[in-house]
């Protein structure tokens, strides 16, 4: 794929077809209209859809709801059996409780049911909805009658609630779903199921809530009775880095349960008991009226706290959830330090329940307990400690998952960013504040300022639990109270970003010289030369009789095309890469592949889409007579009657006037462009200072240089058996044929020369039609492609190529998990524009949206 740098000296593109008259295609609606496609393809999701919309418009239920009086007829609860109305589990699925609830339903089947319809056909899918809504209510209300009974104060509060919302039946519909994916895909959705369900439930706390959880729970169930061949289930061994996925998935819930419940104005789960603690709310307009009732000190005080959530700073009351979330992202990647710092967040949790439970236990009265109450206070500590524990317990018991450690050189750096957070933000506050003492109520004293350094750096409900602060009422105190805390989280939490999103490589010193010995003594593919650049890091199997060159961009490990070494070692190498990646939690992503590396790959499991064309020119039987030559041997004339002639040379043995002509024609190229040199598989000036390189010019008579290419070797046994092109130029004014006659030319030479073929490498998001029917991805990247043309013109190189009458080689991309195509893209795009500026970059995306 590395010729793509050679468009100049291919003709221009012309440019693309303008509209035609009464051409009313839009780019947004051909967007809109791809984006539609699965659901088109799902009637039945669509037609209930019309119909639960088209009923709550009917009823008048669209807004709030349905009525008092049809709620009592429809909905599902225990007063609605209890009076016998058995008609409504199946009557709750078409209604919501309002506008929110219509467009959250909608959401939920889309996700849920249309898929389902596509893999389990309408019947099935249409059972599943209905059965699972109807046996998720009766379970669900089961539930809520015995915990009444059995005294739970939660599920006893919900005995007089009606529910209504689709929702139930969908995700029963989606938990039957999970059956028919691939295991990957399985556990995912499943998680994402429960974690939605269970954060409902527990943290919102309503009916509905629960009678979710319960039609997930029976389409988990169904799922496995029909489709579930073996009993009984056995758990699955995920690999490495789904097992952090899954981990860090639920970490993540336990810090967005609290911010979605923070959302409900009614929220009362047993896991919101506390909710103030993990997202600190704003005092009520009763609650500063009596502070201020109190005493003039306890005014300021919950003044400055109320100005607080007016301001910027506004962002510590969800603290808590925000190192939670950064936290996840570091236990994503398999980080010994994310392991730890989450075990210490959830044991503080802990310890601070178990403080608080037993503070309350000594002095009841001061937490405001009737005698009666105090039962229900107890429970709401011990559900408030659960989550924790069992975040804990399941740390603990996959704390092997997490054996990545940062290096020592990162570990430092992160010290010394956040403790000089920490001094700076501490004596902005002490010194700064005995500065203007007098803006405290009462007059601060350095003690009192090193006394509230603790609340400063926790959340707004944690205000004085700790230690006494003084109250600031002026300007400046005030400002010290809002931002010293808020700085040095910001740097902390993004430090912590930063790093753990950070590639950490381990290289040996001697790396790049083994894997050259390797690719000469056994070979590999044509594009194999390429792992010898800068950038690239090795991987060798056991015996090191194979090796892949990869670089890690965003945790993405991108190969430079196939493992090269020993050929019977090359298929293997495919699945050891993947597991040293796995152990690493990086993505393995094959680039530029060939067929061979596409198929140990699927044997994985994995999907591939091809990306390019390799052009192959055999050469022993190779001679440019007949029509289709007929280009090729006008170049070869033309330049002879000009007085052009090839000259071969090693880049860095040749003399600085024909270098430095390079060099001019290489800028101007890119100048021309406006947009940057792209590399990865592409060469530049840097890959031809190499001396097994073998760059040909094309010089006229006056020593001007017209085009050059540089050809790769490609290694059997030792030996060059071929050679592939890399880098092309031509002088925007020199000799139109230049690229056609260096080609010719290099082919000549390199068959007297015994070379068995040439490769012209491949050209990016260009492929020749194929009777193959493109999937959607191959549709995406055509698209791109077509989008590109006018700048890099990747088409039009490889119609350039066609002169040559090459034979065609798919070349491919293989990964292992179609979630993380984003990803994958980033770090393609990143790996050929690394250094892409801001106005290039808006330049591209011109170019994307023309």
């Amino acid at each position: 794929m590395n010729a793509t740098n050679a468009t100049s000296g291919t003709p221009p593109a012309p440019p693309p077809p303008g509209p035609t008259v009464g051409d009313t295609t839009h780019p947004w609606r051909a967007t809109l209209d791809r984006l539609l496609v699965p659901v088109r393809h799902a009637p039945f999701t669509l037609a209930f859809l019309a119909v639960l919309w088209i009923v709550g418009a009917v009823t008048g239920s669209l807004g709030t709801g349905p009525s008092r009086h049809r709620m009592e007829r429809v909905g599902v609860g225990v007063p609605s059996l209890a009076e016998g109305r058995w008609w409504t589990p199946a009557s709750s699925l078409l209604w919501c409780p309002g506008l929110g609830g219509y467009i959250g339903a909608t959401i939920v089947v889309l996700l849920a049911v249309t898929p389902s319809e596509r893999r389990l056909g309408v019947a099935r899918t249409a059972g599943a909805l209905l059965g699972g809504q109807i046996l998720g209510t009766l379970l669900g209300v089961g539930i809520v009658k015995a915990g009444s009974l059995a005294g739970e104060w939660w599920l006893d509060s919900l005995t007089d609630d009606l529910s209504v919302s689709p929702t139930v039946g969908a995700l029963a519909a989606g938990a039957v779903l999970s059956y028919r994916l691939t295991a990957l895909w399985r556990r995912r959705m499943r998680l994402g199921i429960a974690a939605f369900a269970l954060v409902m439930a527990l943290y919102v706390g309503h009916l509905q809530g629960v009678l979710r959880l319960c039609g997930a729970f029976v389409g988990m169930l169904a799922g496995a009775a029909l489709y579930h061949r073996t009993w009984p289930i056995r758990l699955r061994h995920s690999s490495h880095t789904e097992a952090r996925v899954l981990v860090a998935l639920v970490v993540a819930a336990s810090a967005i349960g609290p911010m979605v419940a923070i959302l409900y104005k009614d929220a009362y789960g047993p896991f919101n008991s506390f909710e103030a603690l993990y997202v600190s709310v704003q005092p009520t307009a009763q609650e500063i009226a009596d502070a201020c009732a109190a005493s003039a000190q306890d005014c300021h005080s919950v003044h400055a706290v109320r100005d607080f959530y007016d301001s910027p700073a506004v962002v510590m009351s969800a603290l808590v959830p925000l190192v939670l979330l950064v936290l996840a992202e570091g236990l994503r990647r398999g980080l010994r330090l994310a392991w730890g710092l989450a075990v210490l967040v959830n044991l503080f949790w802990m310890a601070l329940f178990a403080y608080w439970l037993h503070d309350f236990l000594s002095h009841p009265t001061a937490w405001g307990a009737a005698p009666s109450e105090q039962s229900g206070f107890v429970q709401a500590f011990a559900e408030q400690m659960l989550l924790p524990f069992l975040v804990l317990v399941l740390l603990v018991l996959t704390r092997a998952r997490f054996d990545l450690r940062l290096p020592h050189s990162a570990m430092r750096g992160l010290a010394a960013v956040v403790g000089g957070a920490l001094l700076v933000a501490c004596a902005a506050y002490v010194g700064i504040g005995w500065a203007v003492r007098d803006q405290f109520d009462p007059p601060a004293t350095p003690g009192l300022l090193v006394g509230g350094l603790v609340s400063e750096f926790l959340p707004p409900a944690f205000l004085d639990a700790f230690t006494a602060s003084p109250v600031p009422v002026g300007g400046i105190a005030q400002a010290l109270f809002r931002y010293c805390g808020l700085f040095f989280w910001l740097i902390t939490l993004v430090a912590l970003l930063v790093t753990f999103r950070r590639p950490r490589l381990h290289t040996d010193a001697d790396a790049a010289v083994r894997a050259r010995e390797l690719l000469t003594a056994h070979g590999g593919s044509n594009l194999s030369f390429l792992t010898t650049w800068d950038g690239n890091h090795y991987w060798f199997d056991a015996p090191g009789r194979a090796a892949v060159a990869y670089r890690v961009i965003s945790t993405v490990a991108l190969t430079t095309g196939d493992p090269f070494g020993a050929p019977d070692a090359r298929a293997a190498a495919v699945a050891g890469f993947s597991r040293y990646c796995d152990e690493r939690g990086w993505t393995p992503c094959f680039y530029s592949a060939g067929p061979d590396t596409r198929a140990a790959a699927e044997a994985l499991g994995w999907r591939s889409v091809q990306v390019a064309e390799d052009t192959v020119v055999p050469l022993p039987d190779l001679a440019f007579t007949g029509k289709k030559w007929q280009d090729v041997r006008t170049a070869l004339n033309k330049a002879k009657k000009e007085g052009i002639t090839a000259e071969w040379w090693s880049f860095r043995d040749a003399p600085v006037a024909l270098t430095d002509q390079v060099r001019s024609i290489s800028e101007e190229w890119v100048a021309d462009k406006g947009l940057p040199e792209m590399g990865f598989t592409l060469g530049g000036l840097d890959e031809l200072d190499d001396p097994a390189v073998r760059c040909l010019l094309a010089v006229d008579a006056d020593r001007t240089v017209h085009g050059i290419t540089s050809w790769m070797p490609v290694y059997e046994n030792g030996e060059p058996v071929g050679w592939t092109l890399d880098f092309m130029r031509r002088r925007a004014s020199g000799f139109r044929g230049s690229m056609e006659f260096l080609i010719a030319s290099a082919a000549l030479g390199f068959q007297e020369e015994g070379a068995r073929f040439l490769s012209l490498s491949g050209a990016p998001l260009a492929r020749k039609a194929t009777e193959e029917p493109p999937a959607a991805l191959q549709r995406v990247l055509d698209f791109a492609g077509k989008v590109l043309e006018p700048v890099y013109g990747f088409r039009s190189l490889l119609n350039f190529k066609a002169k040559f009458q090459p034979h065609y080689r798919p070349m491919y991309m293989a990964y292992p998990d179609p979630a993380a195509l984003a990803v994958i893209t980033r770090a393609i795009a990143k790996a050929y524009l690394p250094h892409m500026t801001a106005a290039q970059g808006v330049r591209l995306m011109r170019q994307f949206s023309s």
